[in-house]
Parts: structure tokens; C-alpha cells; sequence
């Protein structure tokens, strides 16, 4: 097993672990971090695939997914905090009830 294989099989899991709590959690802020975990395990994933083909890219295309990463970020917690404010839960259950 070379060096690249270890990378793909880490990346795999923590995308894998992530999306194990995404779909087993219901409170919005451990979904959110969740989703930051397989985001993670994509760019891992990313970035041994550059370095097996030997260029570039895939650590410049890891940057560019980074600072999709940071805006996301930024956006979901305030996303988070206006839904508290809505309606003082973070509960996925309370949120996922249509108007009718």
C-alpha cells in the first residue's frame, strides 16, 4: 500500500463518519459540523489525488475548497442563529414540519 492509498482510505472515512452523523443527528449545529467532516474527507481525498499525478491542481483546487469551506461556514452559523431565534430550538424535527 503506497503512500496516496492511506490518504484516499482517511479521506473516505472522515467522509464516511460525517455522513453517518448527518443522517443520525438531529441537532442542526452537529449536522452542520458533520457536513464539515465529510467536506474535510473530499478534500483529503482532493489533494493525495493531485500529488499521485504528480501537478498542481489538486492543491490548487484544495485551496479553492477551503475557501468555499470558510464562506459556508460563515453563512450556515448565521443561517443557525436566525432559525434559534425563530423558534429558540435547533432541533432538525421541529424545522423539518411543512406550513399548511
Amino acid at each position: 500500500m503506497d503512500g496516496t492509498t492511506g490518504y484516499v482510505i482517511v479521506g473516505a472515512l472522515l467522509f464516511a463518519l460525517g455522513l453517518v452523523g448527518f443522517v443520525t443527528r438531529r441537532n442542526l449545529i452537529v449536522m452542520f459540523l458533520c457536513t464539515e467532516v465529510m467536506f474535510q474527507g473530499v478534500l483529503l481525498n482532493v489533494v493525495a489525488l493531485g500529488g499521485m499525478h504528480a501537478n498542481l491542481e489538486g492543491q490548487a483546487f484544495g485551496l479553492f475548497l477551503l475557501a468555499i469551506a470558510a464562506v459556508e461556514a460563515g453563512l450556515a452559523l448565521g443561517l443557525l442563529m436566525l432559525l434559534y431565534r425563530a423558534k429558540a430550538t435547533l432541533d432538525a424535527e421541529v424545522w423539518s414540519a411543512m406550513r399548511g
